[in-house]
């Protein structure tokens, strides 16, 4: 009996509302590895929004692969491990990209006041969306076991 998902199960799990770390190559360094808010939906790229002038904004622009791994925090654990290519890196609009996406983690209140609270960096040109277009999987399910 194999503990690995399904197409569908990983790509399920990997839909929902989740923290990811995001890990991107640090030339002479262990690779940088941070929380972030990201979305997906199955079949499609994984996409995430940063300040373009952030220590991970710069790194994402060099165009690396980059890796995102998403968890359950209690047993039976659960693991989606993704890898793949920076397919695009794009300015970031409020309403169409980084309200949605606070939302999607805060709820509408509470991520409309997170918008309110940090608003102004899309003026700025200071947000971007990165994608990622997923080409290796690494996953387990304890519940399987």
């Amino acid at each position: 009996m194999t503990l690995a998902m399904s197409n569908e199960e990983r790509e399920t799990f990997l839909a929902d509302v989740r923290i990811g770390i995001l890990s991107i190559e640090e030339a002479g360094r262990g690779p940088l590895a941070v929380p972030v808010w990201y979305d997906y939906e199955a079949g499609g790229d994984l996409w995430f929004v940063t300040d373009r002038d952030s220590k991970k904004g710069r790194l994402l622009a060099e165009g690396q692969r980059i890796s995102l791994c998403v968890q359950t925090e209690t047993p039976p654990y659960k693991y989606v491990s993704v890898e793949g290519p920076i397919s695009e890196i794009s300015a970031a609009d409020v309403e169409i990209v980084t309200r949605p996406m606070a939302r999607r983690y805060l709820g509408p209140e509470g991520g409309d006041a997170y918008i309110a609270s940090t608003g102004g960096s899309e003026e700025r040109g200071g947000s971007i969306v990165v994608r990622m277009a997923p080409s290796r999987w690494l996953t387990v399910d304890y519940t399987k076991s």
